[in-house]
C-alpha cells in the first residue's frame, strides 16, 4: 500500500514459464500441482511472483485468465504458518466468489498447512468469530461482513501481509464503496502490500489505485488473451428454435459426460429449460441470480462436490466462478455481450486443463457466431454428426 518513505525500485515483469521457476515453496507447489494446474497462464507468467516478493499489483484481467490462482499462489507463499493470524485479507463483491477462492486457496494450501475461511453475509457472525478464533491465515469475505467482523475485534490486521481486492471496478460501485474505504482506513502494517485486480479500467478503478498503490507492478491481460488453449469448439446452426431441445437430450445421451454447464440468457429460460429436461427424465439443477442467496449456495455445492452433474445457468456463473471438474459447456443460447462468451466456455478447460463448449445457434446467433470467430480469432469447429466423435476431458 502507498507510503511515503517506500522507494521501491521498479520491478522488471519477468515471464516464468513454469511454476518450478518461480522459486515457490516446496509445499506450496505440491498443492499447485495437485489441484489441476499443469503450466502457468499469461497472467499466472507475470503476476505470481511480485506479489510473492511484496510487491504492489495492479492487474487488469477478465475471467478465465486465471487470476484467481495467480493472486492465490502469490500470497500464499508469503504466509509463516506458525502464525495463527490473518495475514492475506482478500474483499470481493459477491458470496459465491467468497466460496470459489476459499475452495481454491484452501486446496492449494493444503500441504503447507494454511488455514482459509470464507466470510459472508446471511451466515451466522459467531460461526466468523469461532473460526477466526480458532487461527485462520487467509480470510476471503464480502466488505459488509468483513468490515462487522473487524469493527468487533474479530481479528487482528497486525499480521496482515497481503491485501487482494478482486473484481475492483465491482467492487467500486456505490453499494461497496463505502464499505471498502472503511475497511482500508482501519489500519494495516505499513509493510502490508495490495493487489489489485480488475476487469476494466474505468476512470474510479484507476483513481483509487493511484492512491492505494505504490510503485505497483502493472499487467494488462486483453480479453483476446484469455486463455482458450485446449478447449475445443463446436457449433451447430439451426432452422428452429426448438429443435435445439431435441440436440441437447442427444448430447445428454450419447456424451459421456463428468460435468457440464449449460447456459441460457434469462433466468425464465433456464427454468423452463430445466423443467423439460426433468420431465424428459433428466434431472437438471438451475441456478440464477433472483434464486434465494441459501438455495444458491446449496446447489453450487452439490455441483461442486459432483452429486448434481448438470447445472443450468444464467450469466450469473460466468464471471469468477470456478468449479474444477467442468469438462463440457453448452451455450444453449449465445450471450448478448461478446465477453460473456469467453467468461462462460472458460469455466471448461481451466488453467490449461482440456475442456470442450458447444454453442447451439439459430437465427441471428448465426451471425453473432461469425462475429465472435473473427473478434477472439478462434477456431469453431461444425458440431459432428457422429457425437462419439466428440472426446470429453
Amino acid at each position: 500500500m502507498a507510503t511515503e518513505v517506500d522507494n521501491v525500485p521498479a520491478l522488471e515483469i519477468t515471464e516464468f514459464q513454469s511454476f518450478d521457476d518461480m522459486e515457490l515453496p516446496t509445499e506450496l507447489l505440491r498443492g499447485v500441482y495437485a489441484y489441476g494446474f499443469e503450466k502457468p497462464s499469461k497472467i499466472q507468467q507475470k503476476g505470481i511472483v511480485p506479489i510473492a516478493k511484496g510487491r504492489d499489483l495492479l492487474a487488469q484481467a477478465q475471467s478465465g485468465t486465471g487470476k484467481t490462482g495467480t493472486f492465490t499462489i502469490g500470497s500464499l507463499s508469503r504466509v509463516d504458518t506458525a502464525v495463527k493470524a490473518v495475514q492475506v485479507l482478500c474483499l470481493v463483491p459477491t458470496r459465491e466468489l467468497a466460496q470459489q477462492i476459499e475452495v481454491v486457496a484452501s486446496s492449494i494450501g493444503n500441504f503447507l498447512g494454511t488455514k482459509t475461511y470464507a466470510a459472508m453475509g446471511k451466515t451466522p457472525v459467531r460461526d466468523d468469530i469461532r473460526c477466526l478464533d480458532k487461527g485462520v491465515h487467509f480470510l476471503v469475505g464480502t466488505p459488509g461482513r468483513i468490515y462487522d467482523l473487524m469493527n468487533r475485534r474479530a481479528f487482528s490486521t497486525e499480521h496482515i501481509k497481503v491485501i487482494i481486492i478482486d473484481e475492483a471496478d465491482q467492487m467500486l460501485e456505490d453499494r461497496f464503496r463505502e464499505q471498502l474505504q472503511c475497511i482500508l482506513g482501519i489500519g494495516f502494517p505499513s509493510t502490508a502490500r495490495c493487489a489489485l485486480f480488475s476487469a476494466t479500467m474505468n476512470p474510479d478503478v484507476v483513481e483509487f489505485a493511484g492512491k492505494l498503490l505504490d510503485n505497483p507492478v502493472r499487467i494488462l491481460i486483453p480479453p483476446e488473451q484469455v486463455n482458450l488453449q485446449g478447449i475445443k469448439q463446436y457449433a451447430l446452426a439451426l432452422e428452429r428454435e426448438d429443435w435445439k431441445f431435441e440436440v441437447l437430450l442427444d448430447l445428454y445421451k450419447n456424451l459421456n459426460i463428468s460435468q457440464a454447464l449449460i447456459y441460457c440468457n434469462k433466468k425464465q429460460g433456464a427454468e423452463r429449460l430445466s423443467e423439460k429436461m426433468t420431465q424428459a427424465g433428466f434431472p437438471i439443477s438451475c441456478i440464477h441470480g433472483d434464486m434465494d442467496a441459501r438455495e444458491r449456495m446449496e446447489r453450487m455445492l452439490d455441483f461442486r462436490k459432483g452429486a448434481a452433474r448438470v447445472l443450468i445457468s444464467t450469466d450469473l456463473l460466468a464471471r469468477g466462478i470456478d468449479v474444477q471438474q467442468v469438462s463440457l459447456v453448452i451455450n444453449y443460447e449465445l450471450p448478448t455481450q461478446m465477453d460473456n462468451y469467453i467468461h462462460r466456455i472458460g469455466r471448461s478447460g481451466r488453467y490449461g486443463r482440456k475442456g470442450t463448449a458447444i454453442n447451439l445457434l439459430c437465427g441471428s446467433e448465426i451471425s453473432m457466431m461469425e462475429d465472435l470467430k473473427k473478434h477472439y480469432s478462434i477456431t469453431v469447429e461444425t458440431l459432428p454428426e457422429d457425437l462419439s466423435n466428440i472426446q470429453l476431458a
